[in-house]
């Protein structure tokens, strides 16, 4: 077998990984924020401010990993 498919089916195989554990991590700080929300109505301005810089660290890790598979190529 080629090794360079078995790189590219790895490659896949990591990017895929990085999305899901992306999507699961921003799911759970979409959760926790509604949670919270719930608790304290009256600071949810602070609580979506924070969500989304959260999230925006989230999908920048992403998207580092997921650039860092396709150079592995």
């Amino acid at each position: 077998m080629d090794l360079t498919v078995l790189a590219k089916v790895a490659a896949a195989i990591a990017a895929s990984i990085a999305v899901v554990g992306a999507g699961f991590g921003i799911g759970r700080i979409g959760q926790s924020a509604m949670e919270a929300t719930a608790r304290q109505p009256e600071a949810s301005g602070n609580i979506r401010t924070t969500m989304i810089i959260v999230a925006a660290l989230i999908e920048g890790v992403a998207l580092f990993a997921l650039i860092i598979c396709f150079m592995a190529l």
